[in-house]
């Protein structure tokens, strides 16, 4: 069922890659899309697609920027990235940056709804309790997305993790990926606004 969304989810969105496409490539120099290793089911490690927001060197420039790091635990999270691009801020905010990962779903290396999957480094990181988080596909939306991202503690965020694994259902997912929508709407409509 979610590779089957994640490509009618693809076909929607197609319209808006080439806008995406030139905006990227005319403001900074580098890769239209930016490709990461993550952790994903089973801490197996699997290419995921963003479109890039940052700098080409944002992953040399990450240890110049670590005294700036807001999140606590092994991860590595600033609201304001010095290292975002005018447009790649934009995009960001929006989510719009995540759209790539519809292709990592119909891979069958991600779905629609579970634990973000986090940079290799980072997971390996993770104390041994919170594994479980590991025991499904990674998703491209989470309770932790729902719940308040960034203004959420590593401990919370892993909690949150496993509250999921325990309750996953369709159902739940549909509710998950219903108040993710709501939120990008909202988020759009205060752009329009702004």
């Amino acid at each position: 069922m979610s590779k089957a969304i994640a490509l009618v989810l693809l076909i929607i969105s197609f319209p808006l890659w080439p806008v995406l496409y030139f905006a990227v490539k005319l403001t900074s120099q580098g890769p239209f899309i930016f490709k990461q290793k993550r952790a994903g089911l089973g801490k197996k490690p699997f290419t995921m697609y963003k479109i890039r927001t940052m700098a080409d060197n944002a992953e040399q420039l990450k240890t110049k920027y670590l005294k700036l790091n807001e999140a606590d635990g092994p991860i590595f999270k600033i609201r304001n990235d010095p290292r975002l691009t005018r447009v790649g801020k934009l995009i960001a905010q929006k989510a719009i940056d995540e759209l790539p990962q519809l292709v990592n779903v119909i891979r069958g290396e991600m779905a629609l709804v579970g634990p973000r999957p986090l940079p290799i480094s980072e997971a390996n990181k993770v104390p041994k309790k919170y594994f479980k988080r590991f025991s499904v596909l990674p998703g491209m939306t989470s309770l932790w997305v729902i719940r308040g991202a960034h203004k959420i503690g590593f401990e919370q965020w892993m909690r949150l993790d496993l509250e999921y694994v325990q309750q996953k259902s369709v159902w739940y997912d549909t509710k998950i990926l219903l108040r993710t929508f709501f939120l990008l709407a909202k988020a759009a409509g205060e752009a329009v606004i702004k």
